[in-house]
């Protein structure tokens, strides 16, 4: 009778945690969609055309295309050839931010593409795979009168992949050719208030560089940074679920500590996954406001793939924890087959971030994508990584059945226990089963709004209430991951409750005050348990 109303009580606040869990679920996709703005914004630049005409005695080698020191201009390209002006003395030039605004470190980073509008010319033709060659330089300032001080050059070459929709006839000049957007620069913070640009074109003829590009009139640019309002509400969620995160991972690993026997191996990964969570979870991004951290971009994809290869991990073992036998239990090696393709596949996109935004962090003009090598080589470590992925979720489903096939057959011998140590174990299979299902549905909302990210435009009109949907899409998301921890951690901390004599009449033999744990999994100091008992029982028969 006693074990009963214990097990009353235990399923009461599993429904009672579970419900404050929800709610807190909601509330941060409130916080995104309500409160926060879309996380980033794109602002359109349209490049200015100076003249180069410093040679060898201009003070200053930066051109600024407006403000009171702005540079000669040029209006279009037919100016430059009547006033005989060479190309290799064009300069173009782009201020960020635009007049009478200022950067800030609150934008995080800074991402650029780039846009040629090519005209077509019977005598100066676009060629078929043709490359153009950029010699790039930036700089930055905090004051409008201080002296530019250069932060990267390079000379960079990007293909060219444009279309022509008109037949190439003397009526079609003067048409634009449709060409795809070019990946120009990436910086990983914003520590200064104003930057600057030059683009130079520089043509040789002999060495046939920027021969057979056309006729370009313009360059655009597309800056995309991260909203400043964004940036504030998503580091006051990591600065909450922080201490959070922290203080239920330490209070899991007492509850461990306290247990006569040293921690399974179950034990030790579900803490592991709460340390990558709190990694992911420390706010060291509010450092970034005051240092010009340009490696942040890199360090996060790497917290990140910390975090989801010990969640992929996870899984496994808590799937063949419930499935394997003595001999292959408790035992990180007998894992190998299934956490080896998240090991390469983990590595092939470690080594392929650091080819990208590694290399950014000397050059943030560098794109692994321009060349051909480079190209070939992300998608092989893209592809490898995809097949891992691939086998990791074929062996994933293959447990997840054998799981709730072996299950489904220890249930027939419930009946032959007490009435109150068949509620424990009917119990903890509920729970089992409950986890698996919270599992799959933090995976499909995972899915699901992302891909909805993707197909709206951004937000939905309410009523005089306007939704953001991306950004309710990131909080929720970071906000679901950080509850689906905690919730681990909750529900499978060692329990200490003795279930009394109750237990030890007729039921496979367990001596009385054994300690019962909440998941199916654990082994004790004297011996397996009950469910372990009953796997195995029902994997002999």
């Amino acid at each position: 009778m006693a074990g009963a109303i214990i097990e009353n009580m235990s399923t009461r606040k599993l429904c009672i945690v579970g419900g404050i869990l929800l709610v807190l679920q909601v509330i941060a996709f409130l916080v995104g969609g309500l409160i926060a703005p879309s996380p980033t914004t794109a602002v359109p630049y349209m490049s200015v055309k100076c003249i180069d005409v410093r040679k060898n005695h201009h003070k200053t080698k930066w051109l600024m295309p407006w403000g009171p020191n702005h540079c000669k201009k040029l209006k279009d390209f037919d100016e430059a050839v009547s006033r005989q002006i060479e190309a290799n003395d064009i300069v173009f030039a782009v201020h960020i931010p635009l007049p009478s605004k200022e950067m800030s470190p609150w934008f995080q980073f800074m991402l650029f593409i780039m846009q040629l509008d090519i005209a077509f010319k019977m005598d100066n033709d676009l060629k078929e795979n043709a490359e153009i060659t950029l010699d790039v330089s930036l700089a930055y300032r905090d004051d409008m009168f201080d002296d530019w001080e250069e932060i990267a050059h390079a000379i960079e070459i990007r293909k060219l992949k444009c279309t022509f929709g008109s037949p190439k006839t003397v009526e079609s000049e003067g048409r634009h050719y449709d060409c795809d957007f070019l990946p120009f620069m990436e910086i990983g913070s914003v520590a200064h208030k104003y930057y600057l640009i030059n683009i130079r074109l520089p043509v040789n003829d002999r060495k046939g560089i920027n021969v057979g590009i056309g006729e370009i009139k313009d360059i655009r640019l597309v800056g995309i940074h991260q909203n400043g309002g964004f940036t504030k509400v998503w580091f006051a969620m990591k600065t909450f679920l922080t201490p959070s995160i922290l203080i239920i991972m330490v209070w899991y690993w007492w509850r461990i500590t306290l247990m006569t026997r040293a921690p399974v191996l179950l034990e030790k990964v579900i803490f592991a996954l709460g340390i990558s969570m709190t990694f992911i979870n420390i706010p060291v991004e509010w450092f970034s406001i005051g240092f010009d951290w340009t490696w942040m971009l890199l360090f996060g994809d790497i917290r990140q793939g910390i975090f989801y290869a010990m969640l992929l991990s996870f899984w496994i073992i808590f799937c063949g924890e419930h499935m394997m036998d003595q001999n292959e239990r408790n035992r990180l090696s007998g894992y190998w087959k299934q956490v080896g393709p998240i090991a390469v596949g983990s590595f092939c996109l470690f080594i392929f971030d650091m080819c990208e935004r590694g290399v950014q962090l000397k050059n943030p003009f560098y794109s692994i994508w321009t060349t051909e090598v480079g190209t070939e080589l992300a998608m092989a470590f893209i592809i490898v990584a995809g097949i891992c992925l691939c086998l990791y979720f074929l062996f994933l489903c293959f447990m997840v059945f054998q799981v709730f096939r072996n299950i489904s057959g220890k249930q027939s011998s419930l009946p032959a226990m007490s009435k109150a140590r068949r509620l424990h174990y009917e119990g903890l299979i509920f729970r089992f089963k409950f986890l698996m299902l919270i599992t799959l549905a933090c995976a499909a909302m995972t899915v699901i709004f992302f891909i909805v990210s993707q197909v709206t435009e951004g937000h939905w009109k309410w009523g005089d209430m306007t939704i953001q949907v991306n950004s309710a899409f990131f909080t929720g998301i970071y906000g679901m991951w950080n509850l689906y921890v905690f919730a681990l951690m909750f529900l499978y901390a060692p329990s200490h409750k003795n279930y009394g004599d109750d237990q030890s009449n007729g039921d496979l033999g367990v001596n009385s005050g054994e300690e019962l744990q909440l998941t199916t999994t654990i082994t004790h100091v004297d011996g397996p348990t009950e469910v372990y008992k009953l796997a195995r029982k029902e994997a002999q028969e």
